[in-house]
């Protein structure tokens, strides 16, 4: 429905030239004649504002980072824009911001600019962040549905559904396993590392959050026009995610992530991609998890299920969560 909604009303409103599934996490604009910088921005309306793993401002600080990086960039700097709501607790708001600073100190990303409003009492759920973040452009990286072809593999960097899960557990009360954390973490040097070793053999990289990995291959199929098969039994999967993700009755290729990253290598970098990941603590489990196929007039993505039978996989229609990003 959002897909619709940026189609049909924002992208003509605003004179968008590009197809809303075509769209990427950030822009790349030219300076000096050449692609040099992307640009992106977000806002951030998470409640419980603090989650097992994680909070807001840990959160729009990494997922802003999270969109620059998978544009093929270095991160520089972000601004952080904060909607408060009257009553709000002073402690409340200093710890937030204090997370989204140490998230920005460890990532080596400052925030160098933002703006504060307040609003009346009643208006939000206490805190809403708007983030927006700039980064160089790395040597090598050339990124895009077009570079997609037959063959290509599919890599995920690990574990789904954690971050949906956790904000899930903790908004209604539910006690899941101690070691269902939301995944929040920033993913730039995963990127990087990508794009220096792998150089013209990345051909797209995205990360899973609203919608999770069903969300981004809907997308990838439809972008590239190609149909694609993924095999659920390579899917690293976290035990107590899936069985709360079974409990709640939601299919976990749907829930969203926060730290993850789906990437699309040429045929035959799929296990050297998989080596590049897993020297980093948070893509330890990271697998090629299928392919792309011929091009199609109507491209989908399937899945191999573990039973041997084939699933088709849709862009998720509405949410299956209250919001969680």
């Amino acid at each position: 429905m959002t897909a619709e909604l940026i189609a049909e009303v924002i992208l003509p409103a605003l004179g968008g030239d590009q197809e809303a599934g075509r769209l990427a996490d950030a822009a790349v604009l030219s300076a000096g004649g050449a692609r040099e910088l992307a640009l992106t921005t977000d806002s951030y309306v998470v409640q419980p504002l603090e989650f097992p793993g994680g909070d807001i401002g840990k959160l729009a600080v990494c997922g802003t980072i999270n969109d620059v990086a998978v544009a093929g960039a270095r991160p520089a700097g972000l601004s952080v824009g904060l909607i408060i709501e009257e009553g709000l607790e002073i402690q409340t708001l200093r710890r937030m911001l204090e997370s989204a600073g140490r998230a920005a100190a460890e990532a080596s990303v400052p925030i160098v600019t933002g703006d504060t409003k307040v609003v009346q009492r009643g208006a939000l759920d206490g805190l809403m962040i708007n983030t927006a973040g700039v980064g160089r452009m790395l040597a090598g990286a050339d990124l895009g549905f077009d570079r997609i072809a037959e063959g290509d593999r599919i890599v995920l960097s690990g574990p789904l559904g954690e971050h949906g899960l956790a904000v899930m557990g903790r908004r209604k009360g539910l006690s899941f396993s101690s070691d269902l954390k939301s995944d929040c973490a920033a993913i730039h040097e995963l990127a990087a590392a990508l794009v220096e070793h792998l150089g013209p053999a990345l051909h797209f990289m995205r990360d899973p959050t609203r919608g999770g990995l069903a969300a981004i291959l809907a997308e990838l199929s439809s972008g590239a026009g190609r149909d694609l098969t993924i095999d659920e039994a390579a899917i690293p999967v976290n035990p107590s995610a899936l069985a709360a993700a079974e409990i709640l009755g939601l299919d976990l290729l749907t829930v969203a992530n926060e730290g993850k990253l789906v990437a699309v290598v040429e045929a035959g970098a799929g296990d050297e991609a998989v080596g590049i990941l897993r020297r980093y603590p948070i893509a330890e489990r990271a697998a090629d998890i299928g392919q792309f196929r011929a091009r199609s007039d109507d491209p989908w993505p399937r899945m191999l299920t573990a039973v041997g039978g084939r699933r088709m996989i849709q862009m998720p229609y509405g949410e299956e969560l209250p919001r969680i990003c």
